[in-house]
C-alpha cells in the first residue's frame, strides 16, 4: 500500500463521522438513515454558546425512503446540534425536494439543481453524494443479483464499474468468468441503473 506513516507527531482536532444504514421495511421499501456528527477535541465558541470537546458542533440526520428500483418516495431531514440554533434548522422541508429523483440516474445532478447553495444545508447535501454507493451496497446480493445480472442477459450491474472488476481483468475471469472477455475493454461506461434491480 502506498499510504505513508505520519512523519510528525500529531494531535487530533476535529472528527467528522459518517453513518449510513440501510433498512429493509415490512412495506417492501427501504429506509436510508444518513447521519453526519461534527466533533472537536477542543472547547470552542459557536453563536449558540460554548460548546465543551466532545460535544457535537453538527449531529444530522437525513432520512430517504426508496423503493427496490432505487426512487425516492419520501425524504425529510432533522438537525439536532448546529453552530446557528434558529438558523441552521430553518431550511424547513427543503429534502423533500429528493423525491422523484432514482439513486442511480442523475441523482448527484438532480441533488445539485435542487439543494445547491442557499437551498438547503451545505453538510446534508454534500452528504447526498455518497449514498448511492451505499444503498447499492445495501442492496448487492439481496436485492440486485451480483452473480448472474439480469434475466434479460446483461452482467452483474458491478462489472467495469472499477479497476478491480474490469471484464477484461483476472477478477472477472476468476469469480465472474460468464463474463470475462479477453482483450475487451469495455467500449462505453455501463447503464447508469443497473438493469438486475429486483422488482420485488
Amino acid at each position: 500500500m502506498s499510504l505513508s506513516n505520519p512523519s510528525s507527531e500529531r494531535r487530533l482536532m476535529h472528527r467528522r463521522a459518517i453513518d449510513v444504514q440501510v433498512f429493509a421495511r415490512k412495506d417492501g421499501l427501504y429506509d436510508v438513515d444518513a447521519a453526519l456528527t461534527d466533533i472537536k477535541t477542543v472547547d470552542m465558541a459557536v453563536a449558540g454558546g460554548q460548546r465543551l470537546a466532545g460535544e457535537p458542533i453538527h449531529a444530522m440526520l437525513l432520512r430517504l425512503v426508496v423503493d427496490a428500483q432505487t426512487n425516492i418516495v419520501e425524504a425529510g431531514s432533522q438537525t439536532s446540534w448546529m453552530p446557528y440554533p434558529g438558523a441552521c434548522d430553518q431550511h424547513g422541508d427543503a429534502y423533500a425536494a429528493l423525491v422523484g429523483l432514482n439513486l442511480m440516474r442523475g441523482f448527484r445532478l438532480g441533488v445539485k439543481d435542487r439543494l445547491a447553495g442557499t437551498k438547503g444545508c451545505t453538510h446534508l447535501t454534500e452528504m447526498c453524494q455518497l449514498l448511492p454507493s451505499a444503498v447499492i451496497q445495501a442492496f448487492a446480493g439481496i436485492v440486485l443479483d451480483t452473480q448472474e445480472g439480469s434475466g434479460s442477459g446483461q452482467a452483474p450491474f458491478q462489472l467495469d464499474r472499477c479497476h478491480a472488476l474490469r471484464s477484461d481483468g483476472s477478477t472477472v475471469k476468476t469469480h465472474y468468468p460468464r463474463w470475462f472477455r479477453n482483450g475487451e475493454a469495455p467500449t462505453a461506461a455501463p447503464a447508469a441503473l443497473p438493469a438486475s434491480i429486483s422488482s420485488s
